[in-house]
């Protein structure tokens, strides 16, 4: 999908149907007063009309050009999808999500990412994830940074469990 705004916002990801998600974010750019922003994702148990902002951990580690690791700040209101993107570079990763439709388990998610980081200009990567921590089906998804707009490709994907037993 395209963004909207500030959003890019996933309202049937078909939970019932796909124990595994991937989403992808290409070409993605930003308009930021600030200059950069943490793109984020956030979790809906109500099919979009709003989306959770508290009950996260997530966290990460991310690589910069110039040698630099750094650990990212754990942050509780959202799951993040890159480092601190900078607003005149593009950037992309994947998220692999688990148990959206599982009432009965927290969601959770990996990401890997690439980015020009904010305080350096390098380029950088993540490597990192996050939980959600309430056991509850999820049924929409929006993918997100703060008070600017995006473009740029989003697309989720269904990974759909198979067992396969195999007599050795």
């Amino acid at each position: 999908i395209t963004p909207t705004n500030s959003t890019a916002d996933f309202t049937s990801i078909k939970e019932d149907k796909y124990t595994v998600h991937l989403l992808t974010y290409t070409n993605v750019s930003m308009q930021a007063a600030s200059g950069n922003q943490i793109p984020f994702i956030r979790l809906s148990n109500d099919g979009g009309s709003s989306y959770e902002s508290s009950n996260y951990q997530s966290s990460g580690l991310y690589n910069t050009a110039d040698g630099t690791s750094v650990k990212l700040t754990v942050r509780t209101s959202y799951g993040h999808l890159a480092s601190h993107a900078q607003s005149s570079y593009k950037w992309g990763g994947y998220c692999y999500l688990y148990n959206l439709g599982n009432s009965s388990k927290e969601s959770y998610g990996n990401v890997q990412a690439v980015n020009n980081y904010s305080s350096n200009s390098k380029a950088s990567s993540l490597f990192g994830g996050f939980i959600y921590q309430v056991a509850e089906t999820i049924n929409a998804l929006r993918c997100s940074v703060d008070d600017t707009n995006l473009s740029g490709t989003f697309k989720l994907y269904g990974i759909k469990e198979l067992w396969v037993l195999y007599d050795y």
